[in-house]
């Protein structure tokens, strides 16, 4: 398996990562019910905060964490949400690349993962 080198290598990962969150019955409804997200806009904003947050390239400027804090205040967010995403992208991870990359971006999401909850709860 090859490593995460490129932002179209970005493209195939958050693909299949959110094919797989769409088709969780336990997280999907967040996506699909409370966010109501289109995936054909959401995908490209998604791939540009990773390209940003992996290789330090590309124009990503929303407020990842104002987003998450807007969406929390309509659905609350808890521990078991964050885990099964963080599942969901590890495997997906582990499925499709093997390398440094693969590696870094799993360790950025725990990180994106961990703060977020934390932040959250302080609002709560």
């Amino acid at each position: 398996m090859q490593d995460i080198e490129t932002k179209q290598d970005l493209e195939i990962l958050l693909s299949k990562f959110y094919s797989k969150l769409l088709s969780d019955e336990t997280i999907n409804y967040i996506f699909t019910e409370i966010a109501k997200i289109d995936l054909e806009s959401h995908l490209p904003k998604i791939i540009d905060f990773w390209n940003l947050s992996l290789f330090g390239k590309g124009d990503y400027s929303n407020n990842v964490m104002k987003i998450h804090l807007d969406l929390n205040a309509e659905e609350k967010l808890d521990d078991k949400h964050f885990k099964t995403w963080l599942n969901h992208f590890y495997i997906t991870v582990d499925s499709n690349f093997s390398g440094k990359n693969a590696e870094i971006i799993k360790t950025n999401a725990l990180s994106i993962a961990t703060v977020m909850q934390i932040k959250l709860h302080k609002n709560a």
